[in-house]
């Protein structure tokens, strides 16, 4: 039995469909959700949360995302243990209870509310609400690690004695330490009777030692998910807490079960490989947000060095760390933009005669991917450096004097600039993006369009944009070919002109037209 300071026993509350929904868009298969809500009913778990309840939005959230009745319904049928959904205060006003909780009455037995501490009077008279409607009510409170910095804090704390079932410390940054928590909780349990519970994240790794610290301190509730399912870095794993507890508080644990568990949630960290690296753990130790790592270590072909730079910035408070010459060009008849799809390689020899039978030619490489094979063309060629590319373009290169220009986006930059030292003389960057999506800034497409536009071309050609075969694509191959359409539309529109593929292509807003007619 492990005591709480209430002398209660202390009580483990799961979130791996809500946390863990970060990486599935709150999309489990029922299998898995299951085989849970099986294991939960077995295992030392007291509390479940299982999503959130939302108002409709314009992005798409899964099932989990707003747990209509019917699901709820479900659960509550199958589970043992107490059920939890969350609300989040940013965008959920005492008016629309009526709609998001009155339903799941008898459904669900506490509401925890994500809060933003500068948001935390308005977080109150929203709790009075939910509180009135006859739920538990656990204040989640973000951001623990910064809580000192925000004037009036602690001292708000006492407005909740009489509506707080559970007050949860979140280390939203997953970077604070073991003293941090003791000093913290000291001044908390200054400031309110309530229960207070720990919700710890594992960007440095002290996801473990943060919680036991927590418990040896005598929170009432601590949280976990299972594999660390969670949002960037993730969280404590509820089996490591589960067989820390068995061996050294003699918690019952059938490891059996918490192994069949694990075993559904495999095949979900090995697609989306939850866990902590260089970048989360850079933003951990430095109180950086979150949501931007997760997205650019998730989503987007940055390298560690991109992203562990633009975090440095942050960190020291700077909007760029470099700044190059603005890419001046002279007019060009033609300009070939050469992607990195395999037609650009099926089809070198076709594409290199094409350019060499014009006088009047710029190749502008929106990926290094197919450089290699054009190393010999004497025109001029310009290198669009995005993410990884410098790097790409160094291995390409070796010790080999650069033929070419290097390009960036225009100062600042999102990620910092990560320019390999050998071809920071031949590097410029341009002076604007005449492309109204902000997002595009770095994308490696775009950038090759708006150097293009630099020539004022009488003809714009692309090879290499083969487009993704296949009636499934991956979130990435959707994103990455739902920007490039735009980019291409918004192109033509700015050049007065279609854009046209010399290769074959899947993308419809280019006229697709054979290199071969024209050799």
């Amino acid at each position: 039995m492990i005591k709480s300071k209430n002398k209660d026993k202390m009580k483990i509350l799961d979130c791996t469909l809500r946390d863990g929904g970060y990486y599935t868009n709150w999309d489990f298969d029922k299998s898995i959700v299951d085989a849970y809500i099986e294991a939960s009913n077995i295992l030392p778990i007291d509390y479940l949360e299982v999503g959130y309840r939302n108002n409709s939005s314009k992005e798409y959230m899964g099932k989990y995302g707003y747990c209509p009745i019917y699901e709820l319904e479900d659960l509550r049928k199958k589970s043992r243990k107490k059920l939890v959904v969350m609300i989040n205060e940013k965008n959920v006003r005492p008016s629309d209870l009526d709609k998001l909780l009155i339903p799941i009455k008898g459904l669900v037995d506490m509401i925890r509310i994500a809060i933003d501490p500068k948001n935390f009077d308005r977080a109150v008279l929203l709790a009075e609400a939910v509180k009135k409607e006859g739920f538990e009510v656990g204040f989640n409170t973000m951001y623990m690690s910064k809580w000192k910095d925000y004037e009036g804090f602690f001292s708000k704390l006492k407005n909740i004695n009489e509506i707080a079932d559970l007050f949860c410390m979140l280390d939203s940054y997953g970077g604070i330490s073991p003293a941090d928590i003791s000093e913290i909780l000291h001044i908390v349990r200054e400031n309110t009777s309530c229960p207070i519970g720990f919700h710890g994240h594992n960007n440095l790794e002290m996801g473990l030692i943060n919680t036991l610290t927590a418990i040896e301190l005598g929170v009432d509730y601590v949280d976990a998910t299972i594999l660390g399912m969670g949002r960037g870095a993730g969280n404590l794993k509820m089996e490591l807490l589960l067989t820390y507890l068995n061996k050294h508080k003699d918690l019952h644990v059938d490891f059996n079960i918490l192994g069949d568990v694990i075993s559904s949630f495999m095949p979900l960290f090995c697609k989306y490989e939850w866990g902590t690296n260089l970048p989360y753990m850079l933003s951990g130790a430095n109180s950086l947000p979150q949501k931007d790592v997760m997205e650019w270590v998730s989503n987007r072909v940055y390298s560690f060095n991109s992203i562990v730079r633009a975090l440095d910035n942050r960190k020291d408070k700077l909007v760029d760390n470099a700044k190059y010459p603005l890419l001046s060009v002279k007019h060009c008849d033609n300009v070939v933009i050469v992607g990195g799809g395999e037609n650009a390689v099926c089809h070198k020899e076709g594409i290199k005669e094409f350019i060499s039978n014009h006088s009047s030619v710029a190749v502008i490489f929106a990926t290094a991917r197919n450089a290699s094979h054009y190393m010999d063309l004497s025109c001029e060629q310009f290198y669009c450096l995005i993410g990884s590319e410098g790097k790409r373009l160094l291995r390409i290169i070796g010790s080999k004097p650069l033929n070419g220009i290097c390009v960036l986006p225009p100062y600042p930059r999102m990620m910092g600039t990560d320019v390999p030292l050998f071809i920071q003389p031949n590097t410029y960057e341009l002076k604007k993006m005449d492309f109204s999506n902000p997002s595009c800034r770095d994308s490696c497409t775009a950038i090759a369009l708006q150097t293009a536009l630099a020539f004022h071309p009488n003809n714009v050609y692309l090879v290499g944009y083969d487009g993704y075969p296949g009636a499934v694509l991956s979130e990435k191959e959707v994103t990455l070919t739902t920007e490039n359409r735009e980019l291409f539309m918004e192109c033509e529109s700015l050049l007065g002109k279609p854009l046209v593929s010399l290769t074959p292509s899947l993308y419809k807003e280019l006229n697709v037209e054979s290199i071969y007619q024209y050799i």
